[in-house]
């Protein structure tokens, strides 16, 4: 299917050489070079951008890094979200790294959370580390635990279910 380009081996062909049969002795034959180090690894992908001018209602989830400039209405799973300055999100925020410089009306749940001086913050905040610059606006609690990332139970952690109601006649 793909043959070694001749185009680098030095010398030139001689005319013998081309009408010899195609019998090689194994023990003349080279191997081809591997070389398995020099291969670039792979390039990380670029952050996908939500503009300043672009309205996103519904949820978003990918496994690479989303930079978010314009406005999110539903929740956001990535591996590292940034809101911009002028950008709103409203909804659950989770991803591995979350720095926010602009507004966020929700739960935020992240491995690293950072609140920027210009961070906007109304919701619950669980994390591993945390770090609010001076400036920041936040309401909410703050909670840390060691793997933020893992679904709590529905209904809350650690509230007992709610007890059926009578059925009426």
């Amino acid at each position: 299917m793909f043959s070694k380009s001749r185009i680098n081996e030095p010398g030139p062909k001689q005319a013998s050489e081309a009408e010899k049969p195609k019998t090689q002795d194994p023990s003349t034959m080279q191997k081809p070079a591997m070389d398995y180090g020099a291969a670039a690894p792979k390039a990380k992908p670029p952050a996908s951008v939500i503009s300043a001018d672009l309205s996103i209602t519904g949820n978003l989830k990918t496994t690479g890094d989303i930079l978010i400039e314009g406005s999110v209405d539903g929740d956001i799973r990535a591996h590292l979200l940034t809101v911009g300055e002028g950008a709103t999100v409203r909804g659950e925020i989770v991803a591995d790294d979350i720095v926010v410089n602009g507004r966020v009306v929700g739960k935020v749940r992240g491995l690293k959370v950072r609140l920027t001086a210009t961070a906007r913050v109304e919701g619950d905040i669980i994390h591993k580390t945390i770090a609010i610059e001076s400036g920041a606006h936040f309401e909410g609690s703050v909670q840390r635990q060691e793997d933020p990332l893992s679904t709590p139970p529905k209904g809350g952690a650690g509230l007992a279910p709610k007890p059926a109601a009578p059925a009426t006649a």
